[in-house]
């Protein structure tokens, strides 16, 4: 089944948080975008935020076959019972078509964050009896633990905010079947220091979250690293910027470091619920 996967959403995806988005007065953009990301190439659509098949279901409807997966639902704000309903409900009218991608989110952002990974477990424990098949959920795996886990438990992992290095410590963890689609962000600027800019500014909301920056050391990364919105050494690592040519060598490097599919976020300034449709047009051409 996992092969099957790979093959569906293919190598390349979009992450978008304006895809999310449940503004009525959105609908149409995002039907319409939706629609010109499969005409595109791309062969998924990753959903930020806390994201849920409710929010899947209006883009797997305005297409024909793109894969459209939550990037994340978080685990303490969806019970299992629910969000194996609402699973059952969109895989009925369109089979094959949603991915249910899990994590535990920040104990910052969550008033009842406790033992994480214990949660995790448990809720896919409620999945299990539910009836939502392991084939059919990813897990958001930063640490060992957790992609064992999804190695386990899933039919993969979507680690977010990672580097080619983490890619291939997460291979080597999950063997060789599991889905590994790590996001990458990118950036289509050339000059070096608009282009650290807007990736400092992108970091300013994940750099307090120990989650991520825990990650981070654990990869050979310092704390100095850390300070002043993130060293050169360590947004180089993270983003892909410059020209087409930079960008598809850091994505290269991800794919040579094990990663099966990447869900591309293009970062050049805007607010983060923008849909940069000619910066998705402008990357698939870069990545025919």
């Amino acid at each position: 089944m996992t092969t099957a996967l790979k093959e569906t959403v293919g190598r390349y995806g979009i992450w978008s948080v304006g895809l999310r988005s449940e503004d009525p007065d959105r609908r149409g953009e995002i039907a319409e975008a939706a629609s010109e990301l499969e005409e595109l190439g791309y062969g998924a659509v990753w959903l930020g935020g806390n994201s849920s098949a409710a929010n899947a279901a209006p883009l797997i409807e305005a297409t024909s076959k793109l894969t459209v997966g939550t990037s994340i639902q978080s685990i303490w704000q969806h019970e299992p019972d629910a969000a194996a309903t609402a699973f059952g409900d969109l895989e009925s009218a369109h089979p094959g078509r949603f991915l249910l991608g899990l994590g535990v989110s920040h104990a910052k952002r969550v008033e009842q964050y406790s033992r994480p990974y214990s949660a995790l477990v448990g809720h896919l424990d409620g999945l299990d009896a539910a009836g939502v098949p392991a084939e059919r959920r990813l897990l958001a795996a930063l640490g060992p633990k957790s992609l064992r886990l999804a190695r386990d438990r899933a039919a993969g992992s979507i680690p977010y905010l990672v580097t080619p290095e983490h890619t291939a410590h997460a291979r080597e963890i999950l063997g060789e079947a599991p889905l590994l689609a790590p996001e990458l962000g990118v950036i289509p600027e050339t000059d070096p220091a608009r282009a650290r800019a807007l990736a400092r500014e992108f970091l300013a909301i994940y750099l307090p979250l120990p989650n991520y920056t825990n990650n981070f050391l654990r990869h050979g990364f310092t704390e100095d690293d850390l300070l002043d919105g993130g060293s050169d050494r360590l947004v180089d690592a993270l983003f892909a910027w410059g020209d087409d040519t930079a960008i598809r060598a850091k994505i290269d490097a991800f794919f040579e470091a094990g990663a099966d599919h990447l869900a591309l976020q293009v970062l050049g300034g805007e607010p983060r619920d923008a849909l940069p449709r000619k910066a998705w047009r402008d990357l698939a051409s870069a990545l025919a």
